[in-house]
């Protein structure tokens, strides 16, 4: 998706060698011309599914998320970080690593919202070692969900989060794939 590369190349911050910060408009200011973009984009690339449902983790999956449901006419169900007390015992749960912030945390779904034989579609904002969607596809196994796919805003294909999918035959839709980081620049890669 040429106008969200362009959009990493001008507003992304490269942090190191594994760490792209997107926070000016995809992860703490939202663009929602963007996310709109994003979402009929994803709505095109998933339209041969039979999806009743997206699943993504809060918080940063939340926008591509809801603008991918507002254009396929699907519900979105977020997974949580932190239980509330509003949350009831009757929850899928799964463990997953964040790397950016160095801490595990346990994804609850509640059971109201993931029923068995759904077919759901994951959406999520960056795909890197894979942890968030793995955790998600624990929860939809554990539901008894059947997963359509797995839609991802920014892919770094020069970590193992797309080798961890495809072990599981998932197909993944990666709307901008990057390679590399170097000399101060973000590469993506030529397909």
């Amino acid at each position: 998706m040429k106008i969200l590369e362009e959009r990493i190349k001008k507003d992304g911050l490269i942090l190191n060698d594994d760490i792209l910060k997107v926070d000016s408009f995809l992860n703490h200011q939202v663009d929602p011309t963007l996310m709109m973009q994003i979402g009929e984009e994803f709505a095109k690339l998933f339209a041969d599914t039979k999806a009743d449902r997206i699943l993504t983790v809060e918080s940063s999956g939340i926008a591509p998320a809801v603008m991918t449901g507002y254009a396929m006419k699907l519900p979105v169900v977020f997974a949580r970080k932190h239980k509330s007390l509003t949350l009831p015992d009757n929850v899928y749960t799964a463990d997953v690593y964040s790397f950016t912030k160095q801490v595990n945390n346990q994804i609850i779904i509640d059971k109201r919202f993931l029923h068995p034989d759904e077919n759901v579609l994951i959406i999520d904002d960056f795909l890197a070692n894979g942890q968030a969607v793995q955790g998600l596809l624990n929860i939809a196994k554990d539901a008894g969900a059947n997963i359509e796919g797995v839609g991802i805003v920014i892919e770094k294909t020069f970590q193992r989060g797309r080798k961890l999918l495809e072990e599981h035959n998932i197909r993944i839709e990666a709307l901008a794939r990057i390679a590399e980081f170097k000399n101060g620049e973000v590469i993506f890669t030529e397909d």
